[in-house]
């Protein structure tokens, strides 16, 4: 696992290259922190500072990978021997899908991933609830998950997000060992229709892998479940934020009606071996 120190270099390098691109970097923190090896992240120290950084994060047969170099190091080969090392890695591993991450407004980004032979797959957008009333709602319940729900969650994840049974539920179990997650069922007439889970870290809650089953769309329970949720997390004083697709309309148009706001964005490439 990452150390308590290597964490905290993590972090300074993040913020020295969001300040100095102007942009967000998108580094998976539920994750890095509850890392049980570091054998997917690769780091560079230039005397005794950290100056390239690389992470895997796998979710079951598909891995993502984003890293960054700080500002007065680039150009300087640090971050290609840390990328070779991570796809020797991912290789090893047999991971079948490979995703690149990059903030959309890093052209130095883009320029790497180009000479790489990635290709563009999608875009991202990171959103953020805007400070304002919410409807008082009613007509579902909003339980936290218990064992019993384990096939439905991974039912609800491949009908979703289009992810074959044996991924699904590799991420579900991954899921169930976050900390500061709360893993809720979403309930309608006492039959379970969907599914979100909510984590929570300073002072920030990020909605994930939120969905309703196909036969229950366009019936209002998603705008009720996320205006519930605003509630409860503005109430507890956190910002409320979430991802979701840039080309997935009905979500990014569910999503601006109840109060979010696109704040930054994040492409997508897919890299072969």
């Amino acid at each position: 696992m990452l150390t308590t120190q290597q964490l905290q270099d993590i972090e300074r390098l993040q913020k020295e290259c969001e300040a100095h691109d102007h942009l967000q970097l998108k580094l998976n923190w539920e994750m890095l922190r509850e890392r049980d090896s570091n054998q997917l992240d690769f780091l560079h120290y230039e005397n005794d500072e950290l100056v390239a950084f690389l992470g895997l994060y796998a979710f079951g047969s598909l891995v993502e990978v984003c890293g960054m170099v700080k500002p007065g190091e680039r150009r300087r080969g640090h971050f290609q021997r840390l990328f070779q090392q991570g796809m020797e890695t991912a290789k090893q591993n047999e991971y079948k899908r490979i995703l690149l991450n990059a903030p959309s407004g890093s052209d130095e980004a883009k320029a790497f991933l180009d000479k790489q032979g990635a290709d563009y797959v999608f875009s991202e957008h990171q959103m953020e609830w805007q400070e304002g009333p919410v409807d008082e709602v009613e007509g579902f319940t909003l339980r936290q998950a218990t064992a019993d729900d384990f096939d439905m969650r991974v039912r609800l994840s491949v009908t979703a997000f289009g992810v074959d049974e044996e991924d699904a539920q590799a991420m579900e179990r991954r899921i169930d060992g976050e900390k500061d997650t709360n893993l809720l069922m979403i309930d309608v007439n006492e039959k379970t229709v969907g599914k979100l889970r909510v984590n929570r870290e300073a002072g920030q809650a990020w909605i994930y892998g939120f969905v309703i089953l196909p036969e229950h769309q366009g019936k209002g329970i998603g705008r009720k479940v996320l205006n519930r949720v605003i509630k409860d997390q503005s109430l507890a004083g956190h910002s409320i934020h979430l991802e979701v697709e840039t080309n997935n309309d009905h979500a990014l148009g569910l999503y601006q009606s109840v109060g979010f706001k696109a704040i930054s964005a994040q492409d997508y490439y897919i890299y072969l071996l």
